[in-house]
């Protein structure tokens, strides 16, 4: 009963990773740590929508280059089909236009295949918790592609210095906890300055606000 009750409780993941090696190591490493439960392990995204939709997780796990539909283009499935599951992409190369294209597609987080165990836990529950957890090389690549010369977008939405601030801590990767404890705001009110934005926006997910920011350069 206390197995059967614990599962309930868990972060519920699923794995897109053509590698075997890797794909089963992410298996065991997710399903044998309290807390977290695989609830499926995948060599490509061909049958995604089948293979999740009787157990769809909370967070999925997505190699961004497999055979077949890449990662991205089932990020847009996700999307699509299970807008609430979280989805952190994993990466051997820090492509930019990958990244950007990922960002654009929905996802909310970016790490480095070679990110330690430890790290890739923390990400899930952060990502679960609504973060956006990104390797420290990955997020300076999101930085180095928001500072890229170019005129900025003419539309500004309206946007608040402090959602302005916010919304800048999302680009950057932070957590809501790391934005309330630096601008000295509760975890609620920062939710509630993303509700603000994601409305002024006219986006429904972090991953479409920060592609957003970037592309019109709004912090």
């Amino acid at each position: 009963m206390l197995d059967e009750q614990e599962k309930t409780m868990s972060i519920k993941v699923a794995i897109f990773e053509d590698n075997d090696e890797l794909r089963e190591g992410l298996y065991y490493l997710v399903n044998g740590t309290s807390g977290y439960e695989c609830v499926g392990a995948y060599p490509n995204c061909d049958r995604l929508t089948e293979n999740l939709h009787n157990n769809p997780p909370d967070v999925v796990l997505m190699d961004i280059g497999m055979p077949g539909m890449s990662g991205i283009e089932g990020v847009k499935l996700l999307t699509t089909h299970y807008p609430k599951v979280k989805v952190i992409m994993q990466t051997v190369l820090e492509d930019d236009q990958k990244i950007f294209d990922s960002i654009l597609a929905g996802a909310s987080g970016y790490l480095l295949k070679k990110t330690p165990p430890a790290k890739i836990l923390e990400a899930i529950s952060e990502v679960h918790q609504g973060g956006a957890p990104m390797t420290s090389k990955i997020a300076r690549r999101v930085l180095t592609m928001f500072h890229q010369p170019g005129s900025p977008h003419s539309t500004q939405y309206d946007l608040s210095d402090r959602e302005r601030e916010i919304l800048n801590g999302l680009v950057k990767g932070m957590s809501y906890k790391m934005i309330a404890d630096q601008h000295f705001i509760s975890i609620d009110t920062v939710r509630s300055h993303i509700k603000n934005i994601y409305d002024k926006l006219h986006v429904h997910s972090k991953g479409e606000a920060i592609a957003k920011a970037l592309k019109d350069r709004l912090v």
